[in-house]
């Protein structure tokens, strides 16, 4: 029995020993630590578009008549000028020809007023009229030439509606839907197509007040800023483009400023209507970057632990200005010299004194990226 109780001690004694060199090499293990990177920088932020085409307009009839003929089809391209549709105008003609026929008649009734003037002012001189008669004669010419302009007013409109009946590109662009066929009756008004230009589109997206002013603040040209554009199926569109303009007051409701990028669209890969994300690539001056992993978040709040100079761990709260892929930019809470701890930060505790090891800044951002 003495036996067997000697070798259990030494077996005891064994597992003890093991257990105590296994937590000396744990504490022994060394923490990478290093300073936050200060660096200039950039990053990119995204804004939901809308996207339009530089010039997109409704093809409406302008006068009531039968749709004759139709001389394009539906997606296809036009030139400016193109005859697009033809309307009846049958009615307008008529209407031409009887306007034509009352400034024939007016301009005859005015031509026998003034050889009447004349007549009259002739009698006048041998004292056979009275000027009485003479000034009726020329009131007559006057209610004549007014029967002219009239008469050329009712031909203009009814030149003008005659050539309504005839439609065509106003620019170059793409033909939309036809709703209305061959043989339909249309009234003033009715939508005949919808007609765009796609070779350069316009971006609309929103920003918020502050981005607006930390975008201003970071650079001075920002109006003239390239941005670029990811389409709905989240490929990035082969261009870039330019914020052209900006509008001049804050929406009161949404606190946002609307701005409008300008893209080259040769090949048409966008339409009128579609949507997409804008990208901008915002400049940062001195910004102090730190790895996400070495944080770690209470009640919302973000802390990194900080080593002292004596090696002893202190939790410490970080504002971040943003979050970028991988690091934090911060804010606030934390200053270039203070030295971080970069893993290990489940197996540390406040107010432990632990071994370090150094890293460079710039090897300890470029590691997780």
């Amino acid at each position: 029995m003495n036996k067997i109780a000697l070798q259990l001690s030494s077996v005891a004694l064994l597992f003890i020993a093991a257990c105590s060199t296994t937590e000396t090499k744990e504490k022994e293990e060394k923490f990478p630590i290093a300073q936050p990177l200060v660096v200039d920088t950039s990053f990119s932020k995204e804004y939901v578009a809308d996207i339009h085409a530089m010039h997109n307009v409704d093809i409406r009839a302008r006068v009531k008549g039968f749709i004759e003929n139709i001389y394009v089809d539906e997606g296809k391209p036009v030139k400016a000028g193109q005859l697009l549709f033809a309307m009846s105008n049958n009615h307008y003609k008529e209407e031409l020809s009887k306007s034509n026929a009352m400034l024939k008649n007016a301009q005859a009734e005015a031509k026998g007023a003034e050889l009447e003037v004349k007549n009259m002012q002739t009698l006048l001189a041998k004292k056979i009229v009275s000027k009485t008669e003479l000034q009726v004669a020329e009131i007559k010419l006057e209610a004549a030439k007014a029967r002219i302009d009239e008469a050329k007013a009712n031909m203009a409109t009814a030149q003008l509606n005659l050539s309504l009946t005839r439609i065509s590109a106003p620019f170059d662009g793409i033909i939309n839907r036809i709703p209305n066929k061959i043989g339909s009756l249309i009234d003033e008004g009715t939508l005949l197509t919808e007609f765009s230009n796609n070779k350069e589109i316009f971006a609309y997206f929103n920003v918020s007040e502050s981005e607006y002013l930390n975008m201003t603040a970071s650079n001075k040209n920002a109006h003239s800023n390239e941005v670029e554009l990811v389409m709905a199926n989240n490929q990035l569109f082969p261009g870039k483009g330019k914020i052209e303009t900006v509008e001049s007051e804050i929406d009161k409701e949404t606190g946002n400023v609307a701005f409008r990028a300008r893209f080259y669209n040769p090949n048409g890969i966008l339409k009128q209507g579609s949507s997409g994300k804008i990208i901008i690539k915002q400049a940062l001056k001195k910004a102090m970057l730190i790895p996400q992993k070495s944080t770690f978040e209470i009640q919302d709040n973000i802390y990194v632990f900080v080593v002292d100079s004596d090696n002893i761990v202190h939790m410490k709260r970080i504002i971040p200005k943003l979050r970028m892929k991988n690091v934090y930019v911060v804010d606030s809470g934390l200053n270039p010299n203070e030295k971080i701890l970069l893993e290990g930060i489940q197996l540390v505790k406040e107010g432990e004194k632990i071994l370090t090891q150094l890293i460079p800044s710039r090897q300890a951002i470029k590691s997780i990226n």
